[in-house]
């Protein structure tokens, strides 16, 4: 029993915290988020990284409490610091998703899905075809080494055992779920109009030659327009992505500003 006399109750405490902070945020990241990826790599990779981290994080041993409702609200508000920087790039990956759909649903891919490594959810084609594209040059352009600075900087702006959700925070996240719809429109307006076009030229061709079977042409024809037209939509997310990198870093920092008290 030795042995135990060796671990400072203070720096364990302090290393379960950042744990919990770095851990959800890994777990929200896309690639980490994946039930093909092992767990117990994952589990190991977090806890390497707190390893590292945790020695260098400041302490204000007044905030650490004595009781264990006290001690659970705390460990509570470190998963809620990860899970908000995680989502902030959830939602921008979401966004090319819905686009995807969307796209897919005018194609007619409604009932064509595939199963998601992720999450073993079935999603439709062009929803992954897009995520994974946008998700390459995310990683291509460094954007993990700002989710990672970010997460450095977070020990510093909202210290361990701070936290708060003022208005400018869930003000700001709403703002974000809102973009979200924006930005799925943006990517895929292109597309979606060029494919009502091509359906209300099937529909005037059917009006003044009742005897073609428009269904038939129609189907193929849309399916070849969409996929040609959507190639060319990947350029745009590419783009975006690209925009989005630099926006990314201020979101991150202003949403830690607020969280550890402005």
């Amino acid at each position: 029993m030795e042995i135990l006399n060796i671990i400072d109750p203070l720096r364990f405490k302090t290393y379960m915290l950042v744990l919990m902070r770095i851990s959800i945020l890994l777990f929200m990241f896309p690639i980490f988020s994946s039930n093909a990826f092992p767990a117990l790599v994952k589990t190991g990779f977090a806890m390497i990284l707190s390893l590292v981290l945790y020695t260098v994080v400041p302490v204000d041993l007044d905030r650490f409490p004595l009781d264990a409702v006290s001690t659970g609200l705390m460990i509570g508000a470190e998963a809620l610091i990860g899970l908000i920087l995680g989502l902030c790039l959830r939602i921008f990956l979401g966004s090319i998703q819905l686009a995807g759909q969307i796209i897919g649903f005018q194609m007619g891919f409604a009932m064509i899905n595939v199963i998601d490594p992720q999450t073993g959810a079935n999603v439709s084609i062009l929803d992954q075809l897009g995520y994974w594209v946008g998700l390459v040059i995310f990683l291509i352009l460094n954007g993990h080494h700002v989710m990672i600075s970010a997460l450095v900087d977070s020990f510093e702006l909202v210290p361990l055992g701070v936290f708060m959700m003022p208005q400018p925070v869930l003000a700001k996240m709403m703002a974000l779920m809102a973009h979200l719809f924006l930005l799925a429109i943006k990517i895929g307006a292109p597309v979606i109009a060029s494919l009502m076009f091509v359906s209300a030229g099937f529909g005037l061709v059917s009006k003044f030659s009742p005897q073609m079977n428009v269904m038939i042409v129609a189907f193929p024809l849309k399916i070849i327009v969409g996929l040609f037209l959507f190639g060319l939509s990947l350029d745009i997310i590419a783009i975006i992505t690209r925009d989005y990198i630099p926006e990314f870093k201020k979101i991150l920092m202003y949403l830690l500003f607020f969280m550890g008290g402005g």
